[in-house]
């Protein structure tokens, strides 16, 4: 009957183990899921700012070049 017994709860005890490493794993797959996203995200909002930053300097060099760089608000 002992015998028995622990064999009973050796069961239940690998039971728990393996479904707790499903549990694990699920989570971790789902915060690598989440950490792409993020990335992706950022990624994004990161070219967009670089876009705009390109996008300024153009028209700091036009204005430059054609002598209508506006200097404290009075032109040159």
């Amino acid at each position: 009957m002992k015998k028995l017994f622990l064999m009973l709860m050796l069961a239940a005890m690998a039971t728990s183990v393996y479904s707790c490493r499903e549990t694990t794993q699920e989570k971790t797959e789902d915060a690598l899921e989440s950490i792409g996203e993020d990335i992706e995200t950022n990624a994004k909002e990161a070219g967009e700012k670089i876009e705009a930053g390109a996008e300024k300097v153009v028209k700091e060099i036009d204005e430059e070049v054609h002598n209508t760089d506006d200097v404290n608000g009075e032109n040159q």
